[in-house]
């Protein structure tokens, strides 16, 4: 099985552990929502590595003295920046060249 940064792999304790916040923390974020587990069998939460880089950085918001509703706007922001990005991305590459090309056919190439 391969696994990426988006594979949930780490049970609440180890997320826990690893974004260094309490489960109790983390299933308080879980319902309001600023990160989504997956759920193994209805229940048991499963974490992504980009579930606890996105603990860490709520950890660090939350440091600095963001409120939560502050930290779940800059998280919607973040999404919205990420969303046009990915957008801008795909019409430059869908775009045609608008390249310049000059030819002259009756210049001879020196050898």
């Amino acid at each position: 099985m391969e696994h990426n940064e988006e594979t949930p792999v780490y049970a609440i304790s180890v997320a826990s552990q690893l974004s260094e916040l309490h489960p109790q923390t983390l299933r308080q974020y879980d319902r309001l929502g600023l990160v989504s587990p997956q759920r193994a069998n209805g229940r048991n939460r499963l974490y992504s590595m980009r579930d606890v880089l996105r603990l860490r950085e709520i950890a660090e918001l939350s440091a600095e003295g963001v409120n939560l509703a502050g930290i779940q706007r800059v998280l919607q922001l973040e999404a919205e920046r990420d969303r046009l990005q990915g957008e801008l991305s795909q019409l430059r590459e869908d775009r045609p060249s608008t390249a310049l090309v000059l030819w002259n056919p009756r210049r001879r190439r020196r050898a």
